[in-house]
Parts: structure tokens; sequence; C-alpha cells
């Protein structure tokens, strides 16, 4: 429990500060006063004003903001050319748009450190046997390397799985390595029940074998492209779900809020603090597209609005700010109940 509550607060503490981080740090070089930095929510645990900003760190660890000069429309502005709406539309959309992006940049930076230090993972090894099982009635042995599956090359033990997984109570071909010497056969595998991110209990093929990793490391120009590679894979996966979820081609039980994040964060982080920052760059990306969705209290609702002062010519009015602000208040309570309850009934799925 303990090792959970420090992993999800070092990952939300990680991912809310370079969010804001890149609000911040574009801000001031756009030339905007920032009154507040906040990590976390009110109440206060610490805040220190250095210059004109008071940088604080709340009790709430699930999210933080950047008061930024003349930036909420309900309160009088001067006109004072350090103030948010002095800026142009232009220097407003970096502002704005730099918090999603910085949660990009340190997936990749994430990413690109684990390839440089650990490696990329490129081998599957196995580790251990299900007794009597199809992988041990064909040979293999704990040590050997599992090259292909169905004749589809394997680098990775979810790329393996991922395919034996379709195939419940069927014939598999499997292609492994063992003292040098290749050795090909064809496994039937048996089924077990496995859950499902929806929830939903499947019969699954298996063959019984647990894997082990194997890793080879890159340089760093190779572990930065890589890095930046994979995290446009994920970028690519969130979108792939947020539209999936539009068009109702993926279950919207499957969305998961602050608990579930919670159990995941402590379950890879007691398989490793490699394990825990893929999660976390994971993670980053998701932050990183969701806030620029077009809903309003989101970055993208805010970006949103400036396309709109763009074609329009003119700001938005305040009273068609704030009912738009308020819909997606609305919309986001609805979303923290509905993940809620998603997170309660899956609960189960990560015990």
């Amino acid at each position: 429990m303990i090792l959970t509550i420090l992993a999800t607060i070092f990952v939300l503490g990680v991912l809310v500060f370079f969010h804001e981080l890149g609000h911040f740090l574009v801000a001031k070089w756009v030339g905007i006063k920032v009154h507040r930095f906040s990590l976390g929510f009110p109440p206060t645990l610490i805040s220190k004003k250095f210059g004109e900003t008071e940088y604080a760190i709340g009790v709430i660890p699930l999210g933080g903001y950047v008061k930024m000069a003349g930036e909420n429309p309900a309160e009088d502005t001067t006109g004072e050319p350090w103030e948010f709406m002095s800026k142009t539309v232009f220097q407003r959309f970096l502002v704005i748009f730099a918090g999603p992006f910085m949660n990009f940049v340190l997936a990749v930076l994430v990413l690109a450190g684990l390839y440089f230090f650990r490696g990329q993972e490129v081998k599957v090894f196995v580790n251990s046997l299900t007794e009597n099982g199809p992988a041990e009635q064909a040979g293999i042995l704990p040590g050997d390397q599992i090259l292909a599956i169905n004749g589809v090359e394997v680098s990775t033990f979810a790329q393996m799985a991922m395919i034996i997984e379709q195939k419940p109570n069927a014939p598999v071909e499997v292609r492994w390595l063992h003292e040098g010497t290749t050795y090909t056969d064809t496994l039937i595998t048996y089924a077990e029940y496995a859950r499902m991110p929806s929830g939903d209990s499947v019969l699954a093929g298996k063959i019984g074998v647990g894997g082990r990793r194997g890793y080879e490391t890159l340089g760093l120009f190779a572990s930065i492209g890589t890095g930046f590679n994979q995290a446009v894979v994920y970028v690519k996966l969130v979108g792939s779900f947020v539209w999936g979820l539009l068009t109702r081609a993926v279950d919207a039980r499957e969305i998961g809020g602050p608990i579930i994040i919670s159990k995941l964060a402590g379950a890879t982080a007691r398989d490793g603090f490699d394990v825990l920052m893929e999660f976390l760059a994971l993670l980053s990306v998701n932050l990183a597209v969701l806030n620029v969705l077009p809903i309003p209290v989101f970055d993208g609702g805010h970006l949103m609005f400036l396309l709109a002062e763009k074609i329009k010519g003119s700001p938005i009015s305040l009273k068609t700010r704030i009912l738009a602000q308020q819909i997606g208040i609305a919309f986001i309570l609805l979303l923290v109940i509905f993940v809620t309850f998603n997170d309660i009934s899956r609960w189960n799925m990560f015990r």
C-alpha cells in the first residue's frame, strides 16, 4: 500500500509538473506575468514567492495550475502588456499548447533514457514453465529464446502472448533457440479464462511459459530516435482509443480513472523502476492527447476559443466563454463519476 501511494504521487507529480512547466516557461518567454505556479490543488502545504511568482505545493496531487495575469475572462484587465489577453493569438496559442507538448517531450525523454541505460526489448526468453504444459512437453526449457510464433518473429513477450491468446485449444507453431540450435514444433494450446480491460472474461490460448525480457542497449541518438518513434506509437494508440469511444467500437467501460491509475502505478513499481517509467511515459502521452481535445476547461477548449477568435477577428464574448466552461465543468464532473464507477467495478481485476 505504501509503495502504491508513493508510486502514484511520484507519477502524477512528474506528469503535472512537466505539463504546468510548459505553460509557465512559454508564458515567461512571451512576457506574461505569472502570479502563481502550483503543483497540486489547495489547501496549500507550502508556498514561497520568488520575484513576481508564488510557487506552491497543494495537498491534493491530482493536478496543478499556472495563474497568469489577465487570463481569467471574468477578471478585469487593464491592458498592460504583461497580461495574457494583451498578447497575440499566436503567442497565447503557444502558451496553452506548451502544456500538452511538454508531456509529449517528457515521454520521449523517459523512453530515450530507458533505451540508452537499460536497452530496448529485443528478445523473449523462457523464465518458467507450467508443469506438463504444451511448452514443457515440446522440450522447451528455461533460458531458451522464443524466436517466432506461427512464422511471425517476436521481440517482446507481449507480442508472443497476443498471438497465442487468440488461439485457444488450437495449434500454434513455435520456433525457439536452445543452446545455439533452432527448433520448431507445433503445440496445441490450452484455454484459460483471462480478464480483459473491459471487465469481460474470455478464453485465451496458453502454452504454459513465463517470459523474461532480453534487452539491447542503444546509442544516444538511436535512443532519442527510438524514444520519439515509440511516443508517436503511443499517440496513435491513444488517438485510436478515443476514436473508438466516439464510434462505439470501444466499450466505454475500458476508461480508467485515478483509482486504476493508482493500482497500475503500484503494480508497475513492484515490477521495477524501469517498468514504472514506461507506464509514466504512456500516461504522459495520454495526458497530452486528452488535453488537446476541444472540451472547455481542457487546453484544447482554450485552443478552440483562440481559433474562433482568429476567425471572428475579436475575442469570444465573456458570456459565451463562461457558458462553455460551465458546460465543460459539468461534462468533467459526469466523466469523473463515470470513471470512478468503472474503477470500482474493475477493482478486483487489478488486485
